[in-house]
C-alpha cells in the first residue's frame, strides 16, 4: 500500500510530464500513420500549455512558457523553411516547449535529432538506396551553402520530395522527448 502511495505521489506532482508524453504518443502514431501532425492536436497542446503555466506560476510561468514555445519553434523552422520537415513537426514541438519550457526543450530536440538521424540511417540502408540518398544529401548541403533564398530552398525541396524518403517526424520527437524525460527522471 505504501508503495501505491509513494508511486501516485508521483505521478500527481508529474502529472503534466505525463500529458505532454501521451499527446506525444497520439502524435507520433497519427504522424506514422498519415505522414502529418494536426492542427486539432498541436493548437491545443500549445495553448493549454501557456494557460497551465500562468495559472501554475503566473506571469513569469506564462513567460518561461512562451520562451519556451520560441525555442521549439526555433529549432525546427529553419527545417521548415527550406522545406525539410513539416509545419506539424514544428508546432508539435514548440507545445512542448509551451508544457516544459526552453532547457528541457532544447535537451528533448537533441535527443529527437539523434533518434530521427539514427531512424532515417535505418530507413535508407533497408531500402538499400545509400548512393541515391547520399548525393541528394550532397546536393542538400550544396543548396544550403549556396543557394541564399529560403523561397527557392522550398521550392527546389518541393521539387525533390516525391524522390526523397520522408521521414514523419513526430516520432522522433516523441521518442527523444519521452527517453528524455525518462533518462532525467522525470518520468517515474
Amino acid at each position: 500500500m505504501l508503495q501505491w502511495q509513494g508511486l501516485s505521489g508521483t505521478m500527481t506532482d508529474s502529472w503534466h510530464v505525463w500529458l505532454v508524453t501521451t499527446v506525444l504518443i497520439v502524435a507520433a502514431v497519427i504522424d506514422g500513420w498519415k505522414l502529418k501532425v494536426p492542427n486539432w492536436l498541436t493548437f491545443p497542446f500549445v495553448i493549454s500549455g501557456w494557460v497551465y503555466s500562468a495559472a501554475a506560476f503566473g506571469w513569469e510561468g506564462l513567460g518561461w512558457s512562451l520562451l519556451g514555445t520560441l525555442v521549439g519553434l526555433a529549432l525546427l523552422l529553419p527545417a521548415y523553411a527550406i522545406g525539410g520537415m513539416g509545419a506539424g513537426d514544428v508546432k508539435l514541438l514548440a507545445g512542448v516547449g509551451a508544457w516544459v519550457w526552453g532547457t528541457i526543450t532544447f535537451y528533448a530536440f537533441c535527443f529527437s535529432a539523434v533518434i530521427g538521424g539514427v531512424i532515417a540511417l535505418a530507413m535508407v540502408l533497408r531500402r538499400r538506396s545509400w548512393h541515391r540518398h547520399a548525393m541528394q544529401f550532397q546536393a542538400i548541403v550544396q543548396e544550403m551553402f549556396f543557394v541564399h533564398s529560403p523561397t527557392q530552398l522550398a521550392a527546389i525541396a518541393q521539387e525533390r520530395k516525391s524522390s526523397m524518403l520522408l521521414l514523419p517526424y513526430g516520432i522522433p520527437i516523441a521518442l527523444g522527448t519521452i527517453l528524455y524525460f525518462i533518462w532525467t527522471g522525470s518520468l517515474p
